[in-house]
This record gives structure tokens, sequence and C-alpha cells, in this order.
């Protein structure tokens, strides 16, 4: 077996976003399941930013790799607090059951 080439990177990249965008597509009624999907979306990107950043030899890929980390850090407490007072508020965490927010 040879060395990991950008090639692996970007294709294990490539398959976790399918495979986040298919838990998007396919669970649309609960809401943990699709916070965890756009975390896996964002973490798939992040991987080809460093496979990018490493094969180019330039930092700023990697850099900008922990300003994605920090908004996602931040998407995810508020999306799990707010996930939390829906819980309290309507004892269930179902998508389809949340448009009554709507304004």
């Amino acid at each position: 077996m040879g060395p990991l080439t950008l090639g692996h990177y970007l294709s294990l990249g490539g398959v976790l976003f399918a495979l986040s965008v298919v838990g998007i597509f396919l669970n649309r009624r609960n809401l943990i399941v699709l916070l965890m999907a756009v975390e896996l979306m964002l973490l798939a990107v992040n991987m080809n930013f460093v496979a990018f950043s490493h094969y180019l030899g330039d930092m700023a890929g990697q850099v900008f790799v922990f300003f994605i980390l920090t908004v996602a850090a931040a998407e995810s407490a508020i999306g799990l607090a707010i996930l939390v007072v829906l819980f309290r508020n309507r004892a269930a965490v179902d998508v389809a059951e949340l448009d009554e927010l709507k304004g």
C-alpha cells in the first residue's frame, strides 16, 4: 500500500460530504440528526481545506479551518440550547411540529 495522496483525502471528504447531504434529505424529522449532518458536512469541508493546505504548503487553509470550527462550535451550542428550550415547551424534537413557530 502506497502513501496517502491528495486524492485519498479529497475522496474521503467527498464521501463524508455526500453522506451528510443524504442524511439531511432522508431525515427531515429529527432535529438532532439534522444538526449532526450539518456538522459532518462542515468537517468534510475542513478536511479538504487541510488536505489542500498541506499539499500546497500554505498555512492559510489550516488557519481558515480554525475559524470554521469556531463558528461551528458556536452554532452547535446555540442550536442545542434552542433544542432544549423547544423540547421543554413541546416535549418533542420533531421538525414537522416546529412549523407552528413561523411568524
